[in-house]
């Protein structure tokens, strides 16, 4: 039995693991009644069609919130939404000082002014390379590749051992914006010993390398300067890098840019706040383009992933105020589809051809897109460099984190552990293994208010979205005697020939009478009986007339 007075290092994922997005790890040092703890990371995930209405998914802090008081500091990797984007809804919560370098440091402001937030959740900017010393932990940046400015991987030094936590990576040759790898240092932490590293799993079923950046912008630059007409290129704004490819190639074409997207306009004042893309032309606005020749203007445009309320999908539908597309016109899609967004995308893409756009995609053009993420030669390469003791695969889906045990496996990593969200880690002493499991579960940011994942509200919404709804209203008298009614509506409900939907009704209104006739004197006095009673016999009918069971909502009036 473990004495509880032994220090112990554990690394607690809460989000990032079983999924691909929503990174949020915690990792603690002491003994277990008095555990320090610094946060890395504390991202976000996207709704879909299973979460109707839901746009923003945020991990829940349930546990470590109650340890608040011990939180030594939330230090965050990189700019992506997925690393940083619940500070501001869950900075409140956990009131621990902020560390990020500067080009995050300038993204997170923006964010926490919106949320009001910015005087009191202050920000201690490290510069690249730098050290952060946090009560038992030390930690040193070390610089990463990725689809972003100033992504650090963090090495975390602590009494037992050394952890090195990746966060998202890959090994990008010419990087275009921001230094290469640190090879070295990552190979002089290897000799020193490395005890754990904890990595990113997003492309471990992918052979080969990733591809640069540099690739990239050789592919853009001839295909944008054949094109003719009005020319739009969706990618995602974080990845300053393809955004100056983009520039660049425009520039080449005789082009000027017009930013479009809250996010693209963002994310250009970071990477200029931080030195970068200094060199190119002022960007036009969107009236000043619409004066110029279609085939002087690019458009570099918000929603590659087919988000309804960016800036591509309302050209798509047409609804832009200043930005249309057209027969002879082209759109590039400088991005991948993340999983879970085809039918976004593809209906998106469905609504661009309708208006006569040509599309550029990397299925046909494969080399207008490469990954963020390190595929299977990038991670033997990272391994051989860094050679951990354990293996801990994070941010993927459970196929991708067990895979990637396997391969660290297959390249002689002495232990390997695959944690679910929730699942502590023992690191040491000791084998590493999991030791305790805490709560880990999701909130919904649904209509700007925070809810639990399981919420009635959602629930009641997923319901409706797939069986329907009833309304159902009666009117009695003073002597609990039907007054007027009971009328009977519908919402999401079919209708053929043989049954019109206005039969059906009628049908259900006489299955809510007959209810309420079945009732004894003393029920009809109670509101709540009725409703219930009428819900009951409404809900079964709809069950026999169309096999499904919509939500049923009675109201009792009395006069």
């Amino acid at each position: 039995m473990a004495n509880i007075d032994t220090d112990e290092l554990v690394f607690l994922p809460l989000g990032g693991s079983n999924e691909i997005g929503m990174n949020f790890n915690l990792y603690g040092f002491g003994p277990a009644h008095d555990r320090k703890w610094i946060v890395v990371d504390l991202g976000v995930t996207f709704g879909d069609q299973t979460t109707p209405g839901v746009e923003v998914i945020l991990p829940d802090p349930e546990f470590i919130e109650e340890y608040a008081d011990r939180i030594l500091g939330i230090v965050l990797t990189h700019a992506h939404e997925d690393h940083i984007g619940a500070v501001a809804w869950l900075w409140p919560r956990l009131k621990a000082p902020i560390y990020a370098t500067p080009f995050t440091a300038f993204v997170l402001r923006e964010k926490l002014r919106e949320a009001d937030l910015l005087e009191e959740a202050a920000i201690t900017e490290v510069p690249l390379g730098g050290k952060i010393e946090l009560g038992p932990f030390s930690l040193e940046l070390i610089t990463l590749t990725h689809s972003i400015p100033e992504p650090n991987g963090l090495a975390i030094r602590t009494p037992l051992g050394v952890v090195l936590h990746t966060g998202d990576w890959k090994i990008d040759p010419d990087p275009l914006l921001g230094g290469p790898t640190d090879q070295d240092r990552i190979r002089e932490l290897g000799d020193e010993g490395v005890l754990a590293m904890v990595c990113d799993s997003t492309n471990v079923f992918q052979p080969g390398h990733a591809g640069s950046e540099a690739e990239v912008r050789e592919a853009l630059t001839p295909l944008i300067g054949g094109l003719k007409s009005k020319v739009a290129v969706a990618c995602f704004a974080s990845n300053v890098a393809r955004m100056d490819s983009v520039i660049r190639a425009a520039e080449a074409a005789g082009r000027r840019v017009c930013l479009v997207g809250r996010s693209m306009h963002r994310m250009a004042s970071a990477a200029k706040s931080v030195g970068l893309m200094q060199d190119v032309q002022p960007f036009l606005d969107d009236t000043e383009a619409k004066h110029l020749p279609d085939n002087q203007v690019l458009y570099l445009c918000t929603g590659s992933q087919g988000e309804p309320r960016a800036a591509l999908a309302r050209i798509a539908d047409g609804t832009h105020p200043h930005v249309s597309l057209g027969a002879g016109d082209a759109v590039v899609f400088s991005s991948r589809v993340i999983p879970g967004n085809e039918i976004p995308i593809r209906n998106l893409q469905n609504k661009l051809t309708e208006r006569g756009v040509r599309l550029y995609t990397e299925r046909d053009h494969p080399g207008i897109h490469v990954s963020g993420h390190p595929c299977r030669d990038e991670l033997a390469e990272m391994y051989r460099w860094a050679r951990p003791q354990i293996a801990v695969p994070t941010h993927g889906e459970r196929r991708h984190l067990m895979e990637h045990a396997a391969f660290a496996r297959d390249l002689q990593i002495p232990q390997q552990v695959t944690p679910r969200n929730g699942d502590m880690v023992r690191l040491a002493p000791g084998r590493a293994e999991v030791i305790d499991e805490v709560p880990s579960g999701r909130l919904f940011v649904d209509a700007g208010v925070l809810t639990p994942e399981n919420g009635d509200a959602l629930r009641e919404r997923r319901h409706a979205s797939y069986n329907g709804m009833i309304a159902v209203s009666v009117v009695l008298d003073g002597r609990n005697k039907i007054a007027a009614g009971p009328q009977v509506r519908a919402l999401g409900l079919p209708t053929d020939e043989d049954y019109p939907l206005e039969e059906a009704l009628d049908d259900l209104a006489d299955e809510a009478e007959e209810a309420l006739k079945r009732m004894k004197g003393e029920e009809r006095e109670v509101d709540d009986a009725i409703e219930t009673a009428i819900s009951r016999a409404v809900k079964k009918a709809s069950q026999r007339i169309w096999g499904r069971r919509p939500v049923v909502e009675t109201t009792v009036l009395r006069v």
